[in-house]
Parts: C-alpha cells; sequence; structure tokens
C-alpha cells in the first residue's frame, strides 16, 4: 500500500509540474460551466436541476480523458524512464493502480470544481439530491472506465499523439455504440443488446439516480479488464528482448 501511495504521489507531482493538470481543471470546468448555462438552457428550461450538466458529461469525458492518459506509459517509454520504473521494487500491478489512482484524483478534482453549480441551483429551487449523487457518481464511473482504457493504450505505444486518438476512438466507440443514433439503426432485440454494451446508456441510468448494481459491475469489469490488461503490457515490456 506505501508503494501505491508512492506512485501516486510521484504522478500528481508529475500532473502538476507541467501545464497538464491546470489545463484539463481549467478546460474542464470551462466546458462544463458553458454546457450548463448554453447548450443545457438551464435559465431557458426554468427547472431547478443539473441535467444540462450531466447530459454533457460523458462526451467532455470521451475528449478530455485522453489527454490525462496519454503520458501515463508513453511519456515514461520515449524518456526512457519506464526503465527505471520497472526496476524498483514496486510490482507492475501497483504502478498501474497507483497512476490510475492518480489520475481519478485529477478527474475528481474537476468534478470537485463544478459543485457550486449545486449549491447555486438549490439556492433557486428545489433540486432534487438523487440525481446529483447520482450524476456525480456516474460521471466517476464512466471517467474511471475511460482512465483504465487510456492506460492500457498508453502502456502499448511510446508516441503520446498516437495514445491520445487511440483512447479517444476507443472511448467514443464505447460510448456511441449505445447511443440512440446507432441503436436506433437495429431491431429492437439487437438494440437493447448494444445499450446493455455501450457506457452511455449505463451513464444515464445512474445519472437519473437509478443505482443498479449491474450497472456498478458493468463499470468496475471495464476497468479491472483494461488495468490487469496494462499489468500484461508492462511485464511484457520487462521481459528480455
Amino acid at each position: 500500500m506505501n508503494r501505491i501511495r508512492a506512485v501516486v504521489a510521484r504522478e500528481l507531482g508529475e500532473y502538476f509540474h507541467s501545464p497538464i493538470a491546470y489545463a484539463f481543471l481549467l478546460v474542464f470546468a470551462g466546458a462544463a460551466l458553458f454546457t450548463f448555462f448554453n447548450v443545457g438552457g438551464f435559465f431557458a428550461r426554468g427547472i431547478a436541476d443539473l441535467r444540462g450538466l450531466f447530459e454533457a458529461a460523458p462526451v467532455l469525458m470521451v475528449l478530455l480523458v485522453p489527454a490525462l492518459t496519454m503520458r501515463l506509459w508513453a511519456e515514461e517509454e520515449k524518456q526512457g524512464t519506464i526503465e527505471v520504473l520497472l526496476t524498483l521494487p514496486a510490482r507492475e500491478h501497483e504502478l498501474v493502480f497507483g497512476k490510475f489512482l492518480a489520475s481519478w484524483l485529477l478527474l475528481a478534482g474537476g468534478l470537485v470544481l463544478t459543485l457550486p453549480l449545486v449549491v447555486t441551483v438549490a439556492l433557486l429551487g428545489d433540486l432534487d439530491p438523487g440525481p446529483v449523487v447520482g450524476g456525480y457518481l456516474a460521471a466517476l464511473l464512466i471517467g474511471g472506465a475511460y482512465l483504465a482504457i487510456g492506460q492500457f493504450v498508453s502502456a502499448t505505444t511510446e508516441n503520446q499523439i498516437l495514445a491520445f486518438i487511440l483512447a479517444l476512438v476507443v472511448c467514443l466507440g464505447l460510448f456511441g455504440i449505445g447511443s440512440e443514433t446507432f441503436t436506433g439503426l437495429f431491431p429492437d432485440r439487437t438494440a437493447a443488446l448494444l445499450r446493455q454494451l455501450g457506457t452511455g446508456s449505463r451513464f444515464s441510468s445512474i445519472a437519473r439516480g437509478v443505482v443498479d448494481l449491474a450497472d456498478l459491475v458493468y463499470y468496475a469489469s471495464l476497468m479491472t479488464f483494461f488495468l490487469v490488461a496494462s499489468v500484461f503490457a508492462l511485464r511484457a515490456k520487462r521481459m528480455p528482448q
């Protein structure tokens, strides 16, 4: 556990010693505010809720999370520091989980910056806490799944731009496969299956305040699968060529 904490501290330091963390937090908060007041039309609807924020959250995650993960391993390999990391007493799963936790904490920090919206809306009207709690939980879960995917992609390449693009494509694909635009092209039974596979439909269910165990297992399974895949990718790098 101490080694995981050390990895988390190292990664957070790397984030905040570069413009990445500050740029991410600024862009995330700015995009959230813009979508809430403009795209979501909060004042035009006249309803005290955060629907405008959470409806846009999956798309924001798809676009911004790969920017957090593209450097996790690609930069280490490009700079040659991955050899140093892999010779440390920490095991591969501790390195992977530590990096994942650090990026997840930074993502949570971006969500914390939106909390003033909750206070503002609650002061303006009767805000239902269920969808608010569900929305933040859903955002953490879908963000965690995309972070795990992005880390795996980063562990397979030393090119940060390629890592960003591939992670973006995979995350967008998982989101789009369950969207109404895509599922509407198929018969009802197939469409229902695609909605179960997509990250967006699961997100919408939790964001409404309906926390189903199946949805939690889905996101936990995605995170576990790609984190384990990252461990195996690192072990392959550790093996003598």
